[in-house]
Protein backbone atom coordinates (compact mmCIF):
# COMPACT_ATOMS: atom_id res chain seq x y z
CA UNK A 1 0.00 0.00 0.00
CA UNK A 2 1.14 3.57 -0.58
CA UNK A 3 0.27 6.86 0.70
CA UNK A 4 -1.96 7.32 -2.51
CA UNK A 5 -3.89 4.32 -1.59
CA UNK A 6 -4.60 5.32 1.66
CA UNK A 7 -7.47 6.33 3.15
CA UNK A 8 -10.12 4.92 0.71
CA UNK A 9 -13.92 5.48 1.49
CA UNK A 10 -15.29 3.26 -1.07
CA UNK A 11 -14.36 0.24 -2.60
CA UNK A 12 -14.68 -3.04 -3.86
CA UNK A 13 -12.41 -6.11 -3.25
CA UNK A 14 -12.54 -9.05 -5.29
CA UNK A 15 -11.37 -12.41 -3.65
CA UNK A 16 -10.70 -15.99 -4.22
CA UNK A 17 -9.70 -19.40 -2.99
CA UNK A 18 -9.04 -22.51 -3.91
CA UNK A 19 -7.26 -26.18 -3.31
CA UNK A 20 -5.79 -28.51 -5.70
CA UNK A 21 -7.35 -31.35 -4.72
CA UNK A 22 -9.80 -31.25 -2.02
CA UNK A 23 -8.50 -30.77 0.50
CA UNK A 24 -5.14 -29.96 -0.64
CA UNK A 25 -2.92 -27.77 -1.11
CA UNK A 26 -4.40 -23.95 -0.79
CA UNK A 27 -3.97 -20.48 -1.10
CA UNK A 28 -6.33 -17.58 -1.16
CA UNK A 29 -6.07 -13.85 -2.65
CA UNK A 30 -7.25 -10.68 -2.65
CA UNK A 31 -7.33 -7.49 -4.97
CA UNK A 32 -8.73 -4.03 -4.21
CA UNK A 33 -9.65 -1.67 -6.43
CA UNK A 34 -11.16 1.81 -6.42
CA UNK A 35 -15.16 3.02 -7.20
CA UNK A 36 -13.50 4.08 -10.91
CA UNK A 37 -11.66 0.43 -11.28
CA UNK A 38 -7.68 1.79 -10.24
CA UNK A 39 -6.14 -1.16 -8.63
CA UNK A 40 -5.14 -0.30 -5.09
CA UNK A 41 -3.43 -3.59 -3.36
CA UNK A 42 -3.00 -7.00 -3.80
CA UNK A 43 -2.38 -10.06 -1.65
CA UNK A 44 -2.20 -13.32 -1.94
CA UNK A 45 -1.60 -16.51 0.98
CA UNK A 46 -0.68 -20.14 0.90
CA UNK A 47 -2.62 -21.94 3.41
CA UNK A 48 -1.43 -25.54 3.51
CA UNK A 49 -3.92 -28.35 3.14
CA UNK A 50 -7.36 -27.19 3.29
CA UNK A 51 -10.66 -27.55 1.52
CA UNK A 52 -11.91 -25.57 -1.46
CA UNK A 53 -14.53 -23.89 0.39
CA UNK A 54 -11.93 -22.93 3.65
CA UNK A 55 -10.13 -21.84 1.36
CA UNK A 56 -12.76 -19.08 0.31
CA UNK A 57 -13.40 -18.07 3.32
CA UNK A 58 -9.80 -17.43 4.07
CA UNK A 59 -9.71 -15.04 1.03
CA UNK A 60 -13.17 -13.44 2.12
CA UNK A 61 -10.45 -12.22 5.47
CA UNK A 62 -7.95 -11.92 3.15
CA UNK A 63 -9.90 -8.98 1.50
CA UNK A 64 -11.50 -7.88 4.51
CA UNK A 65 -7.85 -7.32 5.79
CA UNK A 66 -6.79 -5.59 2.66
CA UNK A 67 -10.13 -3.44 3.26
CA UNK A 68 -9.48 -2.26 6.64
CA UNK A 69 -5.62 -1.30 5.80
CA UNK A 70 -6.91 0.68 2.98
CA UNK A 71 -9.15 2.55 5.51
CA UNK A 72 -12.49 1.46 3.21
CA UNK A 73 -15.45 2.32 5.03
CA UNK A 74 -17.98 1.14 2.63
CA UNK A 75 -17.28 -2.29 0.69
CA UNK A 76 -18.45 -4.30 -1.71
CA UNK A 77 -17.07 -7.87 -1.87
CA UNK A 78 -17.24 -9.58 -5.42
CA UNK A 79 -15.94 -13.72 -5.25
CA UNK A 80 -17.09 -16.97 -7.49
CA UNK A 81 -18.24 -18.82 -4.34
CA UNK A 82 -22.24 -18.65 -4.23
CA UNK A 83 -21.78 -20.28 -0.42
CA UNK A 84 -19.78 -17.88 1.11
CA UNK A 85 -21.77 -14.95 -1.02
CA UNK A 86 -25.33 -17.30 0.67
CA UNK A 87 -24.33 -17.63 3.96
CA UNK A 88 -22.88 -13.96 4.57
CA UNK A 89 -26.02 -12.80 3.44
CA UNK A 90 -27.99 -15.08 5.79
CA UNK A 91 -29.64 -17.10 2.58
CA UNK A 92 -27.76 -20.11 3.59
CA UNK A 93 -27.36 -21.46 6.77
CA UNK A 94 -23.59 -22.55 7.92
CA UNK A 95 -23.44 -26.07 8.68
CA UNK A 96 -20.41 -27.55 8.07
CA UNK A 97 -18.36 -27.40 11.47
CA UNK A 98 -15.15 -26.01 10.16
CA UNK A 99 -16.32 -23.07 8.00
CA UNK A 100 -18.81 -21.73 11.81
CA UNK A 101 -15.56 -20.35 13.14
CA UNK A 102 -14.33 -18.50 9.66
CA UNK A 103 -18.13 -17.56 8.98
CA UNK A 104 -18.26 -15.72 12.56
CA UNK A 105 -14.92 -14.09 11.96
CA UNK A 106 -16.22 -13.05 8.77
CA UNK A 107 -19.17 -11.02 10.48
CA UNK A 108 -17.56 -9.71 13.28
CA UNK A 109 -14.68 -8.26 10.84
CA UNK A 110 -17.85 -7.06 9.09
CA UNK A 111 -18.86 -4.72 12.26
CA UNK A 112 -15.97 -2.38 11.68
CA UNK A 113 -17.56 -1.38 7.67
CA UNK A 114 -20.49 1.33 7.39
CA UNK A 115 -21.50 -0.54 4.88
CA UNK A 116 -20.91 -3.85 3.16
CA UNK A 117 -22.37 -5.94 0.15
CA UNK A 118 -21.33 -9.54 -1.22
CA UNK A 119 -21.88 -10.60 -4.44
CA UNK A 120 -21.06 -13.98 -6.38
CA UNK A 121 -20.24 -13.42 -10.09
CA UNK A 122 -19.15 -16.17 -12.55
CA UNK A 123 -15.40 -17.86 -12.59
CA UNK A 124 -14.05 -15.67 -15.70
CA UNK A 125 -15.19 -12.41 -13.89
CA UNK A 126 -13.17 -13.13 -11.23
CA UNK A 127 -9.72 -13.31 -13.12
CA UNK A 128 -7.49 -11.46 -10.91
CA UNK A 129 -7.92 -13.09 -7.69
CA UNK A 130 -7.83 -16.39 -9.23
CA UNK A 131 -4.05 -15.64 -11.13
CA UNK A 132 -2.61 -14.38 -7.97
CA UNK A 133 -3.38 -17.59 -5.62
CA UNK A 134 -2.23 -19.87 -8.61
CA UNK A 135 0.62 -18.07 -8.60
CA UNK A 136 1.03 -18.51 -4.79
CA UNK A 137 0.76 -21.97 -5.11
CA UNK A 138 2.98 -22.39 -7.88
CA UNK A 139 6.22 -20.74 -5.94
CA UNK A 140 8.23 -22.27 -3.67
CA UNK A 141 6.71 -21.85 0.05
CA UNK A 142 9.67 -19.29 0.54
CA UNK A 143 8.39 -17.34 -2.13
CA UNK A 144 5.06 -17.42 -1.97
CA UNK A 145 3.83 -14.22 0.38
CA UNK A 146 3.24 -11.54 -2.67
Amino acid sequence: MTAATAGAESIVVKFDGGARGNPGPAACAAVAFSRDGRRLAQRARRLGRATNNVAEYQGLLLALELARELGARELELVCDSELVAKQLRGEYRVKNPGLKPLFERARRELEDFESWRIRSVARDQNREPDELLNQALDRPAAEAAL
